[in-house]
């Protein structure tokens, strides 16, 4: 059954994503929000490391530093995978964080999708990316979205995605020292659940807001202050997702590293790019 199967570990990679804008349109009755917002990847990425297994096991190799390894999404994701298929073969499933954790750029859900994408290759399962985004968004609303691995609108509660083409860009990544939790600002009465749907599925730079930063700035005072410093540096700043990591668009590296420069004493940071497409959006 395994034969020709590479049983060595090897990695793979799962880039986060910033949201450009973020609009809460509306709430169904089963409480999912509804979102419209512009996702774009940047080169800031997760390691998953991956050896097969003949035994038909899934296990965490190491310990991940604020996942709990039944929170852990790629081990759920694997697990998903095998269920749905009935694959009978396993995996170890190694993760080196580097995107931090709470902070609103999909880190978990990117994850997820590395591992759908990897292991259906790995295992020879030959499921289609919709296939494959199906279990995802079981998982999380975000997964779908790294699977199919291009930059895109996505509305509904994840499920609707719409490919688009966005131009290389420099960012100022501010990180600040708090863990936002997601379904807190999402349950907080001052939250916005109103937002008109755009019209048009092309938007000019700077186009929209995030809807979930008012909450979350008023609530971590790290957040707005990071705002606060990117907005008087670069003269732009948005919160990416449900925080706390907060963006600014930015010329060249140069100009990036200038307005990291300005952030608060105890906010780290780091220059990132977008890019085209997820490294694994082929094969």
């Amino acid at each position: 059954m395994a034969g020709g199967l590479n049983h060595r570990p090897q990695a793979f990679p799962a880039p986060a994503k910033v949201n450009l804008f973020l609009h809460v349109t509306g709430r169904r009755a089963d409480g999912y929000h509804l979102l419209e917002s512009l996702f774009a990847l940047i080169d800031l990425a997760d390691v998953v490391t991956l050896r097969v297994r003949d035994d038909g096991r899934i296990a965490r190799t190491g310990s991940v530093e604020g996942v709990a390894e039944d929170e852990d999404l790629a081990l759920r994701a694997a697990r998903a995978l095998q269920a749905e298929t009935g694959a009978r073969l396993g995996a170890d499933v190694g993760l080196r964080k580097r995107i931090p954790v709470g902070g609103g750029l999909g880190g978990g859900s990117s994850d997820a999708a590395t591992v759908l994408l990897a292991l259906n290759r790995l295992w020879n399962l030959g499921l289609t990316r919709a296939a494959l985004a199906g279990i995802g968004l079981r998982l999380g609303a975000d997964v779908p979205f790294f699977v199919h691995g291009e930059n895109a609108l996505v509305r509904g509660i994840g499920e609707v995605i719409v490919p688009v083409s966005l131009p290389r860009q420099w960012l100022a990544l501010a990180m600040p020292p708090v863990q936002v939790p997601t379904a807190a600002i999402f349950a907080s009465a001052h939250l916005t659940r109103s937002t008109p749907s755009a019209k048009m599925n092309v938007f000019s730079e700077g186009y929209g807001r995030n809807d979930l930063e008012a909450v979350a700035a008023s609530a971590y005072a790290p957040v707005a202050g990071a705002i606060a410093a990117m907005a008087a540096a670069a003269g732009n700043a948005r919160m990416s997702g449900s925080g706390a990591c907060v963006i600014a668009r930015c010329d060249s590296e140069r100009s990036a590293r200038e307005v990291l420069a300005a952030l608060p004493r105890g906010t780290g940071g780091c220059v990132v790019r977008t890019l085209a497409r997820h490294p694994l959006a082929t094969g």
